[in-house]
Parts: structure tokens; C-alpha cells; sequence
């Protein structure tokens, strides 16, 4: 015996409320004027027959996904776990989807042919860091297809809208705190090297040196690659070849962690023997022992922000060519604050 099931139809649904099909499928799409009362009655026909509408009829219709997609080098890190609450959130507020695709570090260039998530499947696409390249970003901007880049700048010639921090004036202010602090011998644990935030962090730590008549030490300043693993290895070395260094200051609170990990294992103490700062002010930074002083980057905002810009661009097609957000410091017990200044 063979068991068919029936799914209800558009039709069943513009008969069960008394309306045409043209006013389901404005209620639907949210599209044109239709009175509460006939609103109330559709969704209440669609809610008795448990009708889902097929995504591709209203991608056809509307010629909008409602999705927003969102690629990535990572997903796997408490950098991404903020940012990725800001964007979703303000993407549910919209009425819209988001899909995710990490690129796990390759990115996607001008010889592979299509992109995961494109103008089939999205509306738009919030592109994170470096996880496409400026080739393929030159295509889809001439094609005119909605991008906002998150923590990158636009490809030359271009006037692709994107999201970023102060990151400089961050770097600048927390190194001349340490400055303050009474330290001279000032190492850096930089970024990584294609990472514009990266860049832009080890700017402001020289220039503020500069500022501060301090030499800009080339063997101060060594690779953490906003890795954990990979800033101890660096901190473990540096502390024997400049066994001098009176605080570090680390491109982010991952590296900044490998650090503390290789200041202890060297056999010294934090804040007492050397000051230690990171920055982005991650969820854990503050439970750390000691709590570590950063840089308060505001990545849940950062997520919002390019989100609304996206969907503003969708819309409209106009959107701000740079959101520039605030960093502030926050100073906590690593950086010997209270033991200098009692």
C-alpha cells in the first residue's frame, strides 16, 4: 500500500482565507497594501494548513532571498563568537536568514569559478577580513552586487562600504599608557602580516613610541599571528634574547594569553616583572590571572553595524563608505597600573 501526502498550495491558502493568490503571495512577501484584517486572515489560513512557502517561487517573486550571507576565514574563535552575534541579530531584526561559509584560511580568488554563497542563494554578502580576494571582489562590485567588507579596505577603484575599528588610535593609547606606567623596553607581539587590523595595531604602537622620543626596536617586535600557541613559542624566545623587556603589548587577547603562558613558564610574575596589555577585550580577558588590561574593540557592534549597512545597501543602494567604531582602554591589573601608581 502506497501512502501519498498532499502539502497545501498557495490556492489552498487564498481559498481558506477568501482572498487571491496575488494577496497571499503580497502577504508573504511582504510587498504591496494589504489591510490588517486580510493580513490576519492569510496568516491564520497559512497557520491552520501549516503552509510553508517554497524559498525558490519567492525568491522568483520578490527577486530577493531575504538572506544575508556572511564569509569567513574562521568560525572557531571568541573574536568570531561576538561579531557573530551582532550580525545575526540585526539580520532577525530585518526579517531576513544568514548563511555562514568559513573559508578555514584559503580564500577565495579569481580562479575558483563560484562562490558558495552568491546571488542565487543571498541578497548580499558581509565579506570578513581577507577571505575573498580583491580580484574576485573588483567582479562581484562590478556586477553591482551588495557587499560590505568587515575589517578590510575596499579594492582600489572601488567604493565598497566597510566596517572596521580605531585601530591605530587604540595601539597609540595603550602604548603610551605603558609609557606613563614608567616603561621603556616595550615589546610588541604583532598580527598577522595580510591583516589590516594587524597593520593598523603596529602603527599606532610605533608612532607612538616615536611621539614618546622611543626607539622602535626591530628585535622587540615579534610575530603572534592572534594565536595563542603561536605567541608563547615567540615570548619564550624573545624573554631569552631580551631578558631587559619590561612589558609586552599584544596585538589581541589571544596572543596576549600565549604570552602570559611564557612569561610563567620563564619564571616570572605579572605584573610585578614584566606588564603585559592585549587588546579586543574578549570575554576570558577579564578572568585571567591577573585580569589583563586591553584594548576594548567593540566586535558585537562591528557585527550590527555591517549587517545594517548590508541591508541598507540592499534597499536603497546606498550605504556609508566607512563605519569607523571606537576603542577604548581598559585597564586592569596586568599592566601594573596599581602597583606603580598605589
Amino acid at each position: 500500500m502506497t501512502t501519498t501526502t498532499t502539502h497545501p498550495t498557495i490556492a489552498d491558502v487564498a481559498r481558506q482565507a477568501g482572498v487571491s493568490t496575488a494577496t497571499v503571495s503580497r502577504v508573504i512577501n511582504k510587498s504591496g497594501n494589504v489591510t490588517a484584517d486580510t493580513i490576519a486572515r492569510v496568516q491564520a489560513a497559512i497557520a491552520a494548513l501549516d503552509y510553508a512557502p517554497h524559498s525558490g517561487a519567492r525568491i522568483l517573486a520578490s527577486r530577493r532571498a531575504r538572506t544575508i550571507g556572511l564569509i569567513t576565514p574562521t568560525i572557531s574563535d571568541l573574536f568570531f563568537t561576538d561579531l557573530l552575534r551582532g550580525i545575526e541579530q540585526t539580520v532577525y531584526e530585518h526579517d531576513y536568514t544568514l548563511l555562514v561559509h568559513a573559508t578555514h584560511g584559503r580564500p577565495y580568488d579569481n580562479i575558483i569559478p563560484t562562490l558558495p554563497l552568491n546571488h542565487h542563494n543571498t541578497d548580499g554578502l558581509i565579506i570578513f577580513t581577507n577571505s575573498v580576494d580583491d580580484a574576485r571582489l573588483q567582479k562581484l562590485h562590478e556586477r553591482h552586487f551588495p557587499l560590505v567588507l568587515l575589517h578590510r579596505s575596499p579594492p582600489a577603484g572601488t567604493d565598497i562600504p566597510c566596517v572596521t575599528f580605531e585601530n591605530k588610535d587604540g595601539a597609540y593609547r595603550m602604548t603610551a599608557h605603558l609609557i606613563a606606567c614608567g616603561y621603556r623596553r616595550i615589546a610588541f607581539l604583532a598580527g598577522p602580516a595580510e591583516n589590516e587590523d594587524a597593520q593598523w595595531r603596529e602603527q599606532g604602537y610605533r608612532e607612538a613610541l616615536v611621539a614618546h622620543v622611543l626607539a622602535v626596536d626591530p628585535a622587540l617586535i615579534v610575530p603572534g599571528d592572534f594565536n595563542a600557541g603561536v605567541a608563547e613559542t615567540a615570548v619564550i624566545h624573545l624573554l631569552q634574547s631580551q631578558p631587559d623587556i619590561q612589558a609586552i603589548f599584544a596585538a589581541d587577547d589571544e596572543s596576549a594569553r600565549g604570552a602570559l603562558a611564557a612569561i610563567r613558564q620563564s619564571g616570572r610574575r605579572v605584573p610585578q616583572d614584566i606588564a603585559l596589555a592585549g587588546f579586543d577585550d574578549s570575554l576570558l580577558s577579564q578572568y585571567l590571572h591577573p585580569p589583563l588590561t586591553t584594548v576594548r574593540a567593540p566586535i558585537e557592534a562591528a557585527g550590527r553595524a555591517a549587517a545594517a549597512q548590508l541591508i541598507q545597501l540592499i534597499h536603497t543602494g546606498h550605504a556609508d563608505p566607512l563605519t569607523l567604531l571606537p576603542t577604548e582602554l581598559v585597564i586592569r591589573e596586568s599592566c601594573g597600573w596599581r602597583e606603580r601608581n598605589p
